[in-house]
């Protein structure tokens, strides 16, 4: 019985060790995708993507790891949560922004905190919130790139239609959403090629491969691209097994559609 005992014991240790590294890993996903209407022009353009950072205080590794890499940086949602001194978070924006510019949409988790407070912060660092707003990048050659954010579904906030009036018309456009059920209001003729999103955590631990929710991932959808990320931290415990911390670094070119 003692033998046995221990075997549990280190076995129950050393899961717990695992779930733990899962849990605080510093991983860049780097993904090349390609578009057949990408504007040529552009060349390439690079996005670094975090979300659902939490509790999380970003890595130095991570940081070190995209400069130079990322043209601009996306937040996509739950930057904090209740509990989360401002410092840290003025710290996060901070390290976020020695990369480039920086694009931030709410997360449910945001607004638990003083969000009043905390769009100060964002305003006082310089980071661009993308609340049912959009921003559009124009080439040498007059081609034009959009990156659209909408506020938080869970309260109802969004609303696409004002960030597509936002947006070129004529553009390439990309939605960054903290929830992916965002894809269920895109219509065709709305052309959003790309979504970025986050919130589920991949379901944080898989029990025999099992979860509410699917590891991130990308997916062709009918009526986009999507791509939900496993996210950087986590909520509630510290743990995560079989849906480890992501970050992601997105190259889109122009190509025969590839994903």
């Amino acid at each position: 019985m003692l033998v046995l005992f221990v075997v549990l014991f280190i076995i129950g240790g050393s899961l717990l060790l695992y779930m733990l590294r899962e849990a605080f890993l510093n991983d860049i996903k780097e993904h090349e995708l390609f578009f057949s209407d990408f504007p040529d022009t552009f060349g390439s353009v690079s996005l670094f993507f975090i979300s659902d950072i939490h509790r999380r205080t970003i890595s130095d590794k991570i940081i070190n790891g995209v400069k130079g890499k990322a043209d601009i940086v996306v937040i996509g949602g739950d930057l904090t949560e209740k509990g989360v001194s401002f410092e840290r978070v003025r710290a996060n924006l901070l390290k976020l922004k020695q990369i480039g510019p920086v694009y931030f949409v709410w997360g449910n988790n945001d607004y638990e905190v003083d969000y009043h407070q905390l769009d100060a912060i964002l305003l006082e660092t310089g980071i661009k919130v993308l609340d049912n707003t959009a921003v559009t990048f124009e080439s040498e050659q007059g081609e034009k790139l959009s990156l659209l954010g909408v506020d938080d579904l869970n309260q109802k906030r969004d609303r696409l239609d004002l960030a597509l009036l936002d947006a070129e018309a004529a553009s390439f456009k990309i939605l960054a959403s903290h929830y992916p059920s965002i894809t269920f209001k895109i219509q065709p003729e709305n052309d959003i090629r790309l979504v970025l999103s986050g919130h589920t955590h991949g379901g944080q631990i898989h029990i025999f491969g099992y979860s509410p929710q699917k590891r991130g991932g990308i997916k062709k959808l009918e009526n986009t691209i999507l791509l939900i990320s496993n996210g950087y931290g986590t909520t509630s415990l510290p743990l995560r097994l079989g849906a480890p911390a992501e970050t992601h670094l997105i190259t889109l070119r122009k190509g025969n559609d590839r994903f």
